[in-house]
């Protein structure tokens, strides 16, 4: 008789152990999916903000045409490389609209009437919270994907995951760091510091 309680001991460790194990690469696989889906969310506000400031860009630089082809047309393959989820397509396509954002910047920065642009200061300032946004929601995302990797990879997980086809996710970088971030567009005052009776 013990040995059948051993036995059936063992079996129901081991029963509780294996869904323990299923039920946390569950949790993990779908805060992966979640995490994923928070940068695909702040992906759209970029691609949305991206075509009114290049019309805004326009109303004083029209000769640009260049760059703003360049700008839409990277928009254009982010917009469908977000839309196939395969997250190195995204990171590529990320990487050179991020580039041809700076270069629309850089354009920018030599029309100083755009300073008197309300809208385009706007513009700017939406898309540098996104780009914070997307950062956070990136590094969610890479923390979630790596706790997820590293049991995909451990025993006994491993022997799970495999069983129940639970797979690594890539991690979401960018080329560079520094590409992400708005440029600002510093404008010379037309005044002074204020005098001490303001």
């Amino acid at each position: 008789m013990a040995p059948l309680y051993i036995a059936l001991i063992a079996l129901g460790s081991f029963a509780v152990m294996f869904i323990a194990i299923y039920n946390g690469l569950v949790r993990l696989k779908n805060r992966a999916e979640e995490a994923w889906s928070d940068i695909d969310v702040q992906l759209k506000r970029r691609y949305n903000l991206i075509p009114n400031l290049i019309e805004t860009v326009k109303g004083y630089a029209k000769h640009e045409k260049k760059v703003f082809d360049d700008v839409t047309n990277a928009r254009t393959k982010a917009l469908s490389a977000e839309s196939g989820g395969n997250v190195q397509e995204v990171q590529r396509a990320e990487n050179q609209l991020a580039g041809t954002l700076k270069t629309l910047f850089a354009v920018a920065e030599s029309y100083p009437d755009l300073k008197a642009n309300t809208n385009f200061l706007e513009l700017q300032r939406e898309l540098s919270d996104t780009e914070n946004k997307i950062q956070a929601a990136r590094r969610f995302y890479n923390t979630t994907a790596r706790e997820l990797n590293t049991r995909v990879e451990s025993f006994p997980q491993s022997f799970i995951a495999n069983m129940f086809h639970f797979t690594k996710r890539e991690y979401f970088e960018l080329e560079n760091e520094s590409e992400s971030q708005v440029p600002q567009v510093k404008f010379p005052s037309e005044k002074g510091p204020p005098s001490e009776d303001e």
